[in-house]
């Protein structure tokens, strides 16, 4: 693949998106509404410092926004990040279906060699 196309990536999504707990976490946040890391501990196999930090992760990578309410933060999905990495996908989707109908026609176009019988 192209540097150039590497470099287009929205890293700290795909970083932050790498991770499996941090995946589910951020499932369940989209699923459920905002939620602080003590709720979300009741269906993670983690403690609720590890969500917390999974949290941090999802919020630094844009995917989760905190707000403070007295003693409690709840993280709420921000699907912006999420349309943007959707978006650099099928970009790059699309850009193979060219090349690959691009390829199928040079086939098609060509015609076969004769058979000497």
């Amino acid at each position: 693949m192209n540097q150039a196309v590497i470099d287009e990536a929205p890293d700290a999504v795909f970083a932050a998106l790498a991770d499996p707990t941090r995946r589910r976490v951020l499932r369940l946040v989209a699923e459920r509404g905002p939620a602080s890391a003590t709720l979300l501990e009741r269906d993670l196999p983690v403690t609720r410092q590890a969500i917390v930090k999974h949290l941090a992760v999802l919020n630094r990578a844009g995917l989760v926004s905190a707000k403070r309410t007295g003693q409690e933060v709840r993280y709420a999905l921000v699907p912006g990040s999420l349309e943007e990495v959707s978006d650099w996908i099928a970009q790059i989707g699309s850009r193979w279906d060219e090349r690959l109908a691009r390829l199928r026609q040079v086939v098609l176009d060509q015609k076969p060699a004769a058979h000497d019988g």
